[in-house]
């Protein structure tokens, strides 16, 4: 009976938390919050050496919490901390620019990598001032909550693909800290299926009272940063402006949540880069080539956000904890942990080539992926959002489609695993592959 009581127990609390995002803890995410907010200031510019204020404090302690997670799971992380100096206009001095970076190797494909980030660092009206009490709540302690709980949860399970969870600095500077982080995978040689960027996101009242808990904003590009003239001649005669694996990622992400809606959050697809006039850690990663995205809140609280700590005409200024909506932040993070817990499973999406000019028919090719068992041939309007129709699917790496007009469609293939996940779609178009360009279309 009590070998019975014991397998009970084991299988009831398997069944708890059969999928990652169970195990997340909205009460964590809130301490985390707080215990940011209490380094008084995060400004890269702030102090590196006192040990409980500034944003060498706030680094040592997010070290401190990848290492305790990674004591849980066997030493399953390596934290590493990438640095270099930094100057320029929002630097006036040189200035040492350092990372805090735990790497979930993959079981099979360990130079495959999916990424998840934040920025750790604060600030307030004047970007220069590191002396001022800058709690930097929602921007940005609810990202690096966000990774620091995707990281606990996550390193309980082993994937065939790496993981990287990343609190980058010098994001008010500059976007410093994801260059650093975008050089780094690049010196690694790492393959970036997607890079998931998470700044602001947990709020969900915006400046004029409106209230969004219910919607995610997922941003993404619609040219890739890195096309290049070569790739704009291309893609003005085949098309694919609206198909950068950016803007699949958005795609595939937005499903995801459409699948899960009982989970009480959708994803506002904004086909931007970023928000206007504004920027994010994700922008480096696209630079290079990379997929990236930006996660933010639906609606944004601009008095809570880059501000002095003050009150006007009975108005409260300031990015402090008790603005910020937690179990908004907590379906962020729940999305984030289902979309990281997937890509880590998938294959390398392949890159699919169409030929159909000049005929009534469509042929479509690619390159065998490792880890897929079978592909799957999407098909959609050229003026349609989303991909539409699932035409087959296949072990087999070429597909001949007889009456199908390849002028009035656009075409895509994902790669799908043994166990059925399936990565994001790549679409058969100029520059649609994932990864930097080929040396033909690279060409300056």
């Amino acid at each position: 009976m009590r070998n019975y009581l014991i397998l009970f127990t084991l299988l009831a609390s398997t069944a708890a938390y059969a999928a990652p995002e169970d195990a997340i803890s909205e009460a964590r995410l809130r301490v985390d919050v707080e215990k940011l907010v209490s380094f008084g200031t995060r400004h890269t510019l702030s102090s590196q050496t006192d040990p409980k204020r500034g944003i060498g404090a706030a680094r040592k302690w997010a070290e401190s919490e990848f290492r305790k997670a990674s004591a849980m799971c066997g030493n399953c992380l390596e934290v590493v901390l990438p640095e270099t100096t930094v100057s320029g206009d929002r630097v006036p001095t040189p200035t040492r620019l350092v990372n805090v970076v735990a790497i979930q190797r993959g079981t099979e494909r360990p130079n495959e990598v999916v990424i998840v980030q934040g920025h750790i660092d604060s600030r307030v009206t004047d970007i220069l001032n590191a002396a001022s009490d800058a709690p930097g709540a929602n921007d940005n302690a609810s990202g690096t909550a966000l990774v620091l709980e995707s990281a606990r949860v996550l390193s309980r399970e082993k994937f065939p693909t790496t993981i990287v969870y990343a609190a980058l600095s010098g994001e008010e500077q500059g976007l410093l800290g994801g260059k650093l982080l975008a050089d780094y995978a690049a010196a690694q040689g790492w393959t970036v299926k997607a890079v998931l960027n998470n700044d602001i996101v947990g709020g969900s009242t915006g400046s004029d009272g409106y209230r969004d808990n219910t919607n995610v904003r997922v941003l993404s590009e619609a040219l890739r940063a890195d096309s290049t003239d070569v790739l704009r001649a291309q893609m003005r005669r085949f098309g694919g402006e609206n198909d950068s694996p950016s803007r699949n990622i958005s795609r595939w992400v937005a499903s995801l949540a459409e699948a899960d809606a009982e989970k009480g959050l959708a994803v506002r697809q904004i086909w931007r880069a970023d928000r206007m006039g504004r920027g994010g850690d994700q922008l480096p990663f696209s630079d290079k080539g990379y997929p990236a995205v930006r996660f933010t809140v639906a609606v944004e609280d601009y008095e809570h956000q880059h501000q002095d700590l003050r009150t006007e005409a009975g108005v409260k200024f300031g990015d402090t904890a008790d603005e910020m909506d937690f179990p908004y932040l907590a379906k962020v993070t729940r999305l984030n942990v289902r979309a990281l817990a997937k890509l880590a499973r998938t294959p390398m999406p392949p890159a699919p080539v169409v030929k159909g000019a000049v005929k009534p028919s469509t042929d479509i090719e690619w390159q065998p992926v490792p880890g897929a068992v079978r592909y799957t041939l999407w098909q959609r309007r050229t003026d349609a959002p989303m991909w539409q129709t699932k035409l087959l699917e296949s072990a087999e790496t070429k597909a001949s489609l007889p009456g199908v007009r390849a002028d009035d469609w656009l075409f895509g293939v994902n790669a799908v695993a043994a166990d059925g996940s399936e990565s994001p779609v790549a679409s058969a178009v100029p520059g649609g592959q994932f990864g930097p360009l080929p040396p033909a279309i690279a060409k300056p």
